[in-house]
């Protein structure tokens, strides 16, 4: 399996969570959704739902939280966790990139990073949750060779939004 700290760039390095991240995750996703999205305080609910229940059903076998950072402040953050509802299947949870590490890869090094985790403990395939309005993530998606597979309205944060599921079926090792 892989290390608990990766160099994934000269810039940036990936590490799997310690303590205080969890409470990082939470309050940078309730404020920079915010200020960019006018997201209101029932998504930093919807982020500390997902982080306490990643903490209280943690199976260090095949789940991950990864953090990256540079000079040990922390530029952004992932999930994958397995999706409790389907076999074999890793949901990717809470993505985030700080602004000023956009640009640098920090997104693409995170995402790759659990696909790298989901193929090594044998998931056959990732699911995630997105709205529309993130352009830049669902371009990343795509460019990773997810697809989009369902949309839904709601108004889950206060606003009219476009969810999406989207789905990356998994090849299975070769070794």
């Amino acid at each position: 399996m892989g290390s608990a700290d990766q160099t994934s760039n000269r810039q940036f390095v990936l590490r799997t969570h310690r303590p205080g991240d969890i409470g990082w995750i939470i309050h940078r996703h309730g404020v920079l959704y915010n200020q960019e999205y006018g997201w209101d305080e029932r998504f930093e609910a919807l982020v500390a739902g997902i982080a306490a229940e990643f903490i209280n059903q943690y199976d260090p076998l095949s789940e991950r939280c990864w953090i990256a950072e540079k000079d040990g402040n922390p530029l952004g953050c992932i999930m994958l966790v397995k999706d409790r509802s389907s076999d074999n299947t890793a949901k990717l949870r809470l993505l985030l990139v700080e602004p000023s590490a956009r640009g640098l890869g920090v997104a693409r090094a995170l995402v790759r990073q659990c696909r790298t985790f989901a193929e090594e403990v044998g998931y056959e395939r990732i699911v995630l949750w997105t709205n529309q309005v993130l352009l830049p993530a669902r371009r990343l998606y795509t460019s990773e060779g997810y697809r989009c597979v369902q949309e839904e309205e709601h108004e889950a944060f206060g606003i009219k939004l476009v969810g999406e599921s989207w789905e990356l079926s998994l090849q299975p090792s070769t070794t």
